[in-house]
């Protein structure tokens, strides 16, 4: 019997139920917010499932294969990064409900512009924060989709390009259709199949491959110690990507999601201890590898090399598709935020919105849109881990003002100081980066983060001070 084909057909026959169901749907604070009235298991389930969810496993267990534990400090410097949100979570919650903000980018037009008149700055501030964000999800959509063609690609012997294009089209009517209430719950069910295959399969095969672990030995030091990707990566990790987790836009929209303040502080809360078992058995998974094949495997077919190693055929089967279901809701989420991100935020800049019914239709023309350049990146730079640690690190240029935003009241008089701080930060990681993918150095990448979000950070303080100083 096929195994993959009974896993999929499965998850497909859920996945059409859940899309029946929320199609009707013609509720716009329902497909973007769920209407603020999400609990706290419900929010605590779908945010582990994007921070740990089938493109963060893949692209961590890639990342553990070619750089061993440094992997680890991601997942520390987002655990760091949930307590600091805990300090904040009621309080984006209560702005998003009392000025009916529906996503980060949203909640940084209306801080730093009083109003959106057709002037030429309000455009240039609320289309530089929009666009940015959007790429940022595009870059994290590309990863999805580059996990999900590779897994059907070793599974079904599709040909990548075919593997894709089918995880596009999925992708996009399920996301089109369901909205953040039906990504919701389809997170809820792909977490619990990542918490059975991490149990059942990761765990068992990590510990016999290892010889109990002993054999990690074996592996170079820097791999033990962390320091493979260098000092700046490591030690930049908890002092710049740790607070980024105020700047993310899906941490938002699960925030503004909520049912009251306390469901957004305890979701944060609950979320950060959760997820650091995950962050220390994906990357494991990928040392396991590297202690069995050596270093001559591909990276990005490390998940699928080390299930077909730990696995039977049931077992494979079902955490085939159990992974790309993950990714999918992973992708669809993203999908989602980029979507609202471009509707909502662009669309601001009028003075009258349009209806509800041009809303799902512009929303959904953005799913595709968007889903379409994010295949289009996924097929021309097919590197999960690069793609992955571009998207989160991107996400921190954003630390700088978001939290001037949200400790100050009034912070409309540092806007020009603002627009600077994020343009200068986004010259110096899209120079940096286009520098790193065109010498294809993949050092260079994992730390423009640094350097981009410093020039950020003193831009906007020089800004604040000299406006403080003309009183």
């Amino acid at each position: 019997m096929n195994w993959f084909l009974f896993w999929i057909i499965v998850y497909l026959i859920v996945i059409i139920y859940f899309t029946v169901k929320h199609v009707k749907s013609r509720d716009i604070e329902g497909y973007l917010i769920n209407n603020r009235n999400t609990s706290t298991l419900v929010l605590v389930f779908t945010t582990l499932a994007t921070f740990v969810g089938g493109g963060v496993c893949m692209g961590l267990i890639a990342m553990g294969y070619t750089s061993g534990f440094a992997a680890i400090a991601i997942g520390i410097a987002y655990v760091i990064g949930f307590f600091i949100l805990y300090f904040f979570a009621g309080k984006i919650r209560t702005i998003g409900k009392e000025k009916n903000i529906y996503s980060f980018a949203e909640f940084l037009n209306r801080s730093y512009l009083k109003t959106h008149k057709l002037s030429r700055f309000p455009r240039l501030f609320s289309g530089m924060v929009s666009g940015i964000n959007i790429v940022i999800f595009f870059f994290l959509t590309a990863a999805q989709f580059v996990g999900m063609a590779t897994l059907l690609h070793y599974a079904f012997d599709v040909g990548y390009v075919y593997a894709a294009g089918i995880s596009f089209l999925v992708v996009i009517l399920y996301t089109a259709l369901a909205g953040l209430s039906g990504v919701i719950i389809t997170d809820f069910i792909q977490f619990v199949v990542i918490i059975f295959m991490i149990i059942f399969i990761f765990i068992p095969g990590i510990w016999t491959d290892t010889d109990a672990l002993a054999s990690l030995q074996t592996l170079p030091s820097s791999f033990l110690n962390a320091t493979h990707e260098g000092w700046a990566f490591l030690l930049g990790l908890p002092l710049l990507l740790s607070p980024s987790v105020l700047t993310r836009m899906d941490i938002w929209q699960r925030t503004l999601a909520a049912r009251s303040e306390k469901t957004a502080k305890r979701t944060s809360l609950i979320s950060g201890l959760a997820m650091l078992p995950f962050y220390i058995v994906f990357p494991l998974v990928g040392m396991a590898l590297r202690v069995t094949f050596g270093d001559g495997a591909d990276p990005n077919a490390a998940t699928h090399m080390f299930l077909e190693a730990n696995t039977t055929q049931v077992l494979l089967g079902f955490a085939v598709i159990g992974l790309l279901a993950a990714l999918m809701s992973s992708a669809d989420s993203f999908l989602n935020i980029v979507a609202i991100t471009a509707v909502r935020d662009f669309g601001s800049w009028k003075d009258r919105p349009g209806s509800k019914e041009k809303h799902f239709v512009r929303i959904r023309t953005g799913v595709v849109i968007f889903g379409a350049l994010a295949l289009a990146m996924a097929l021309y730079f097919a590197n999960i881990v690069e793609l992955f640690i571009a998207g989160i690190t991107l996400n921190i240029l954003f630390t700088p003002v978001c939290l001037l935003a949200l400790i100050k009241k009034d912070v409309y008089k540092y806007k020009y100081a603002a627009f600077a701080s994020v343009l200068c930060g986004a010259i110096v990681i899209a120079v940096i980066f286009i520098y790193g993918f065109v010498t294809m150095q993949e050092g260079v990448l994992k730390i423009a983060f640094i350097p981009a979000t410093i020039v950020a950070a003193i831009i906007l303080l020089l800004g604040v001070w000299r406006v403080n100083r003309r009183g």
